[in-house]
């Protein structure tokens, strides 16, 4: 039986250990997977790598495992935060054409609500 194309858990071929798709040990998750959890790397270095094959790019697709025993809570919202975020995102809504929230994000293309692109005018 022939082993698979990326496997490498000495990162002696790769310089780190190296795993194909679907087949990381246990222990090890992507930062999405952590993020389910409700987990985050914490500041700690990469412990290995999943390295796949795509049909839309020639060079291998890579993605970084960390370890779950070293990972550390996500942090809680802070009223700031949540403040700062809804402030952040009332912005992209806001036409700086007619100055209303369009109520979806403005597309950059257009840089204005769809009825001030339009030039169709507002009911006031």
């Amino acid at each position: 039986m022939s082993r698979p194309r990326f496997w490498d858990p000495s990162g002696e071929r790769y310089g780190t250990p190296t795993y194909p798709w679907r087949m990381a040990p246990d222990g090890l998750m992507t930062r999405r997977q952590l993020r389910a959890c409700g987990l985050r790397p914490g500041g700690q270095p990469v412990a290995a790598q999943i390295l796949w094959r795509s049909r839309r790019s020639k060079t291998p697709r890579a993605a970084y495992l960390y370890r779950v025993e070293l990972a550390a809570r996500v942090r809680e919202m802070t009223p700031a935060k949540a403040a700062a975020l809804d402030a952040a995102n009332r912005a992209r809504r806001t036409c700086p054409a007619c100055w209303r929230d369009a109520g979806y994000v403005l597309p950059a293309h257009l840089g204005t609500c769809l009825p001030c692109a339009d030039g169709i005018p507002l009911a006031a």
